[in-house]
């Protein structure tokens, strides 16, 4: 029976050598080997404290805190732009771990978001605001619009729709109002899965509105409107 020997597990040189740095405290900038390099503080051999760390291939910077390796408090996440070779910040605010968590603010070329994080993720208050105008606010869950809030789309119409409700998943979820400022009218009543259900719809300055409706809005008789709603959007509840 062939006798088998278990294959020894080298760490690199450049490895082995780090680890019996045994760095702590401030010190000068450390080079990586494979380029990236950290100017700070240190604890156990770990970054821990201030630093300012740059990673070659990506061209991006960390400069803020860090606990036992990771961004761990108030930080500043800076990228490179390739066409003007200036540096803008993508990120700016508290971690936790190594991730986007507490407050903070993020920047990209479409919107610009501040509020709440949890894990990388936009969860809680926070107001996203995009280079057309658009713009939502209100409450967010796992990066997605859920709770209640309020969108303003000025893209879709000049005059500024906007709804103000509740939502989920990033959509339009449950009771809400849809002000239609561009014709004159306000939707209130059901929404599931982003799409209007039952409810009601109602002039809103349509004599001043820039794109009003011709037809008149009949009179609504029934003895019991709630109760009609409700049993209209009883069946939507059901389904889901």
């Amino acid at each position: 029976m062939p006798f088998l020997k278990k294959a020894r597990l080298n760490l690199p040189r450049s490895t082995v050598l780090d680890n019996r740095a045994k760095k702590s405290g401030l010190r000068g900038t450390v080079f990586s080997v494979n380029g990236d390099n950290y100017t700070g503080e240190w604890l156990d051999n770990k970054k821990h404290g201030w630093g300012t760390q740059e990673w070659k291939s990506s061209g991006a910077i960390y400069n803020g805190e860090w606990k036992f390796g990771k961004h761990d408090g108030y930080g500043i996440f800076s990228v490179l732009r390739p066409d003007t070779k200036k540096y803008i910040t993508q990120y700016c605010g508290e971690w936790k771990n190594g991730m986007k968590h507490g407050h903070g603010s993020f920047f990209d070329v479409h919107a610009t978001y501040e509020g709440e994080w949890s894990e990388d993720n936009r969860s809680g208050w926070g107001r996203l605001t995009y280079k057309c105008g658009d713009l939502y606010e209100g409450e967010w869950l796992w990066d997605k619009e859920d709770g209640t809030g309020l969108t303003f789309e000025l893209r879709r119409s000049p005059n500024g729709n906007w709804y103000e409700g509740c939502w989920k998943g990033g959509k339009k979820n449950g009771h809400g109002k849809f002000y239609y400022a561009d014709k004159g009218l306000i939707y209130e009543g059901l929404w599931v899965n982003g799409d209007a259900k039952c409810g009601t719809l109602s002039d809103s300055g349509r004599e001043t509105a820039p794109y009003p409706t011709k037809y008149p809005i009949p009179q609504v008789t029934l003895l019991d409107i709630q109760r009609v709603l409700r049993d209209a959007e009883s069946v939507y509840v059901d389904e889901s």
